[in-house]
């Protein structure tokens, strides 16, 4: 029979580090006070944090960042919800509403009072870039909480949507979300297609982060290749995987197509990109390089390979501040997704272009570059470009910045290409409260 577990309170100061912790010392020092080893996990969750930080209560700055392993902490630490459930349809009222993930200052509105405490919303969502004439007056596809929104096309005449879901992605989320609509107006919930928890394996580890444990699954991405259901993720803190369908169908279940004892490599926003021969492709978070899968997509085919830039775009304007420190000779900081048409390959970057969360958007002749010719997909950064069932070109939003028209729900937008192939929202927007006049293509 152990020992009760002992409050917090009841410590030593001796038994507990700054961060709340506990030194290795102290363990031993703990044990041999009469608590069992096996015991010590279920007295980390009682005593291993401090409380989770809540609106307006800043982070520990001397808090642990360093992303190491911990133990769980107790059931209702975070006070969210892991998923962001079916959703509603989105209508003009959706505009100027939404969410902004924080650690700790969550903001909401909109018409539903949240059940976890909030920030208050002040300006988080003013339209400034619609006013600026930059970008159309879009209002949200759906009236859910997605971050990093995915659609993709399916052979089955349906799209698929995925995202970084969950009240909070900076804390915590359960998994994989799936959504689906015939007509990207109507979308259907299809429910928690891959659980952290039921499905994971490296995957269900805490980590670290500024102090507090943190779990969170980021961007999914949703993709159908050479006849199977893929889905490609990062674990903040982590790294990232490759999952497959084992039913041939888009709701799973979903399995690791590989690596599943370990994250393929660190980093984020890992996507996936299927050439005209046949060959798979993986890069991640700014593009710094790529990899080919093998042929049966069970591995990494080789080692992977820079891709390569020219004729930088050096105006600080269009650069996040951190971004000086390459000398701002990068693709973006975060975000990657390539796709290609007629015969080029476009490679789109998250970066700050005055303030706003857009691609930073490049061409090239080869998958690995010299890729040039810079250029704004104004406020659509971290989604993906696709081309719909009727041959119309579309990029996803979510609204990431305060000039944003809403925050952090899914969004579509119109888009052509001119003659020197890039980018331009049209004039006709299904998803805009008006057309968007302001240097269209079409």
């Amino acid at each position: 029979m152990t020992s009760p577990i002992p409050s917090r309170e009841s410590l030593p100061p001796a038994c507990l580090t700054r961060a709340g912790g506990f030194s290795r010392l102290d363990r031993r020092t703990l044990i041999g006070g009469g608590l069992a080893i096996w015991a010590v996990p279920a007295l980390a969750q009682h005593v291993l944090y401090r409380p989770a930080p809540l609106p307006g209560q800043p982070v520990d700055p001397g808090g642990d960042d360093s992303g190491r392993v911990v133990p769980a902490p107790a059931r209702g630490y975070w006070p969210f919800s892991g998923i962001s459930g079916p959703g509603r349809p989105a209508t003009d009222a959706s505009i100027g509403q939404g969410w902004v993930s924080g650690l700790p200052d969550v903001r909401y509105r909109g018409e539903t009072a949240r059940s976890y405490p909030v920030a208050p919303w002040a300006d988080a969502a003013s339209g400034l870039a619609v006013r600026q004439g930059v970008m159309p007056a879009l209002r949200p596809i759906h009236h859910v909480h997605i971050r990093d929104t995915i659609v993709r096309p399916g052979p089955d005449g349906w799209y698929y949507m995925t995202g970084s879901t969950g009240d909070n992605i900076w804390a915590m989320n359960d998994g994989v979300e799936l959504w689906r609509s015939r007509d990207l107006a109507d979308w259907e919930y299809r429910g928690l297609v891959w659980s952290i928890e039921r499905d994971g394996r490296w995957e269900r580890h805490w980590r670290m982060r500024k102090g507090v444990p943190f779990r969170a699954l980021w961007a999914p991405e949703i993709h159908y290749i050479r006849g199977q259901w893929l889905i490609c993720h990062s674990m903040s803190r982590a790294g990232l995987a490759i999952l497959r369908s084992t039913s041939g169908r888009a709701e799973g279940p979903y399995v690791h197509a590989f690596s599943p004892d370990a994250p393929i490599r660190g980093g984020i926003d890992a996507t996936l990109f299927e050439d005209d021969d046949g060959s798979v492709w993986l890069t991640a978070g700014s593009a710094d390089e790529i990899v080919r899968l093998k042929d049966d997509l069970s591995g990494l085919d080789g080692a992977w390979q820079p891709m390569t830039g020219e004729g930088w775009d050096l105006d600080p304007r269009h650069h996040r501040a951190e971004c000086a420190k390459k000398g701002l000779r990068h693709f973006g900081y975060e975000g990657a997704t390539l796709f290609k048409r007629e015969g080029r390959y476009h490679l789109g970057v998250v970066d700050r272009y005055d303030d706003r969360y857009s691609f930073a958007m490049w061409t090239a002749d080869r998958i690995t570059g010299p890729y040039r010719d810079r250029h704004e997909l104004p406020d659509c950064g971290g989604g993906n470009v696709f081309r719909d069932h009727q041959g119309r070109w579309w990029v996803t939003c979510f609204g990431n910045a305060h000039a944003s028209p809403f925050r952090e729900m899914p969004g579509l937008a119109r888009i052509a290409f001119d003659a020197d192939g890039r980018i331009r929202f049209t004039r006709e927007q299904p998803f805009a409260t008006r057309p968007f006049d302001a240097g269209v293509t079409a």
